[in-house]
């Protein structure tokens, strides 16, 4: 039987995951109770922050042979340049790797450019990975396929070898600094117009804004939280709501970043709904106390009448409900409940619901076809190449506008900032100018 010792790396790498996972959901199941609030959050992050890592360790090592040993054995060893550029492979893996201990370490009013350099080298290690095993994979089945991997000489074969980290990394570049690029550019504004069966004619152009996922945290800070509000107030809405992920810190850590929320002066409100990162700060209860000072209504598996400004007998209803990982993490008190959500809400008016994540939106209507309309956010767009796909394929609407039978639409915001990695490649962050049409 071969001993732990005996492992390869990789595989070592891989137990250590797994038991860190199973610790997780150990303390979840078990000691969620017996512990204090402050001690869980912290249990929570660090253990998530070491299984993160703990994965990413396969990968770098897959990163560290195929763009130093592999040079290593060849001529290249001996050149200057080889000495400074294992110091950088190095340093840009340790960023990496530091990124997701930033967030126990690292947050304040603004972002500090440690958390935004750890951040972007994650970004980056994630496209590097993407196209070293795309690389390897079309390399692997040209051999294949050609039958020519016995029979390649040593130079030719040494050649290709070396030309695969290359290219990997110059992609990897060229992407990083577009999707740098892209992320810092000012959230495009999209207007979209729905048509809302039941929605009285009094209410017909009624204007909503919907944001999501800003994620405050260690990449995004008070003056792109104030930047968004400035953006807000100049469309001048009716409503505004923000669908969850508004923050990955703590209420008290990162209160002087919050303070633009305040200027939100919507006439007919500004409501919030959790999303699922709001429950890894394991700070819900502060965040909706701190929310309320600033006059934002937290929809707490509940709801509200939204009446016409001309005639108080027409109106709609506007429920939240708590984002689906409360029940996964047993936040205590939280977790998704329609029908709490929608107690009083009939079919006789309309029905608009605030849903963090997409699957979310499917089981209420599932629950509740008469819903006319919902509001989601979470998948970023998939935020950047290459989790597009990945985004795609795990939600069941991924982004924009769907039609679901006669009388419903869904909507998913691509997020308003992005999170953790200041990147975006394959979308753009958004702020959503709704217009309910009767």
């Amino acid at each position: 039987m071969i001993s732990f010792k005996q492992l390869p790396l990789e595989a070592k790498a891989a137990v250590a995951a797994g038991v860190v996972f199973f610790s997780m959901m150990l303390s979840r199941s078990y000691l969620a109770e017996q512990l204090e609030l402050r001690t869980r959050r912290w249990l929570l992050r660090l253990q998530m922050a070491l299984f993160a890592n703990a994965l990413m360790l396969i990968g770098s090592l897959h990163v560290w042979r195929s763009t130093v040993t592999t040079f290593s054995r060849s001529s290249a060893a001996s050149s200057f340049c080889f000495m400074p550029w294992k110091i950088a492979v190095f340093m840009f893996l340790a960023l990496a790797h530091s990124s997701f201990f930033t967030l126990l370490f690292l947050v304040a009013e603004e972002p500090y450019f440690f958390s935004l350099a750890a951040y972007t080298c994650l970004g980056a290690y994630i496209i590097l990975i993407f196209f070293l095993f795309t690389l390897g994979s079309v390399e692997q089945a040209y051999k294949f396929l050609a039958r020519r991997g016995a029979k390649a000489g040593t130079g030719n074969k040494n050649s290709r070898t070396a030309m695969k980290p290359v290219l990997a990394v110059m992609l990897t570049v060229v992407l990083t600094i577009v999707g740098l690029l892209n992320a810092s550019q000012p959230p495009t504004v999209n207007s979209v117009e729905v048509p809302v069966h039941k929605l009285p004619s009094s209410m017909s152009n009624l204007k909503v804004v919907l944001l999501s996922d800003i994620h405050l945290g260690p990449t995004v800070g008070k003056t792109k939280l104030a930047m968004i509000v400035r953006m807000v107030k100049a469309l001048k809405p009716d409503i505004t709501v923000i669908v969850g992920d508004l923050t990955d810190s703590e209420a008290e850590t990162i209160r002087p970043a919050v303070e633009p929320l305040g200027e939100l002066n919507s006439p007919l409100g500004t409501y919030f709904v959790t999303g699922n990162h709001e429950y890894y700060t394991s700070d819900v209860s502060n965040w909706f106390e701190l929310l309320k000072s600033f006059n934002i209504r937290p929809l707490h598996n509940e709801n509200v009448k939204i009446v016409s400004p001309k005639s108080t007998d027409d109106w709609f209803c506007l429920a939240g409900v708590d984002d689906i990982e409360a029940d996964v993490l047993r936040y205590s008190g939280h977790g998704m409940d329609l029908k709490k959500a929608l107690r009083d809400c009939s079919s006789e008016h309309a029905i608009v619901l605030l849903a963090h994540q997409p699957i979310a939106a499917k089981w209420a209507l599932q629950e509740r076809p008469d819903i006319n309309l919902i509001l989601s956010g979470h998948t970023h767009g998939g935020q950047m190449f290459p989790l597009n796909a990945g985004a795609y394929f795990l939600n069941p609407f991924f982004v924009g506008l769907y039609k679901v039978g006669q009388n419903t639409f869904v909507y998913v915001s691509p997020g308003t900032m992005y999170f953790g990695i200041p990147m975006r490649l394959g979308s753009r962050a958004e702020i959503t100018e709704i217009i309910l049409r009767s």
